[in-house]
């Protein structure tokens, strides 16, 4: 009979076990139940509109839209960009040679006789300048004195020959206009000592009027310049010249 007992609750252990675990899961789905429950409840559902439409009105017709039109766009103008410069590629440095220093030349040994006999050449060079120097001046200032002195003679003949003219009384039946030559020595005053004859008009008449009016125009006028005085002067004489004889 103990055996049977025995027997009894090793039956009964597993159907507890069941009705355990059944009892757990209830009370868990039971507790998930009550706390959704009651969050669905607090949260009040949202309010549904209806629109009761006695009878639904017949579609209206579909009118096709009417296309759009779009603006026209301008094409924009066209910039033309410059061509892009080549780029350069810069020079390479080219690497200066350095010139190699000169060295200074060695200087020449003193020679005293050398340096004389140069110095001498370099003074008869100098004297040499110095007298071609002066000697072009010295020809300069006789060629100006020359000049001067020839002006100032002419000028001095020009006073005696115009003294003579206006003592000259020309004969009647000179034909042409004839030259005659005269030598005329004077003193240094002035006064006529001696006229000769060096060459003839070719009319007498001619040559004697002439001759009488040289000593008649004793003395004759003194030179501007005492160094142009000449003792003995050559005059020529033509009856029709108005200028300086010669």
């Amino acid at each position: 009979m103990n055996d049977a007992l025995h027997l009894d609750d090793r039956v009964s252990e597993p159907g507890k076990r069941a009705a355990a675990i059944m009892t757990v899961v209830v009370h868990v789905l039971l507790a998930l139940f009550l706390i959704y429950g009651i969050r669905w409840q607090s949260s009040l559902p949202a309010a549904v509109e209806v629109e009761l439409v006695s009878s639904v009105p017949a579609a209206a017709p579909r009118s096709e839209p009417k296309p759009e039109t779009k603006p026209e766009v301008k094409p924009e103008p066209k910039v033309e960009t410059p061509p892009p410069k080549p780029v350069v590629a810069p020079k390479p440095d080219i690497a200066i040679k350095e010139k190699p220093e000169k060295k200074p030349e060695p200087k020449p040994l003193f020679d005293p006789i050398k340096d004389m006999l140069k110095r001498e050449a370099e003074q008869s060079n100098k004297d040499k300048l110095r007298d071609m120097l002066a000697k072009e001046e010295a020809a300069s200032n006789a060629s100006a004195a020359a000049n001067a002195s020839s002006k100032s003679k002419a000028r001095y003949v020009d006073r005696i020959s115009a003294k003579i003219r206006g003592n000259l009384m020309v004969p009647p039946g000179v034909s042409g206009n004839p030259e005659a030559e005269f030598r005329v020595n004077q003193l240094p005053t002035g006064e006529v000592i001696e006229v000769k004859l060096r060459k003839s008009s070719g009319n007498r008449a001619l040559d004697e009027a002439i001759e009488r009016a040289i000593y008649k125009s004793s003395p004759l006028p003194k030179p501007e310049r005492n160094e142009d005085f000449d003792r003995a002067l050559d005059l020529k004489f033509k009856p029709l010249e108005q200028g300086t004889p010669n």
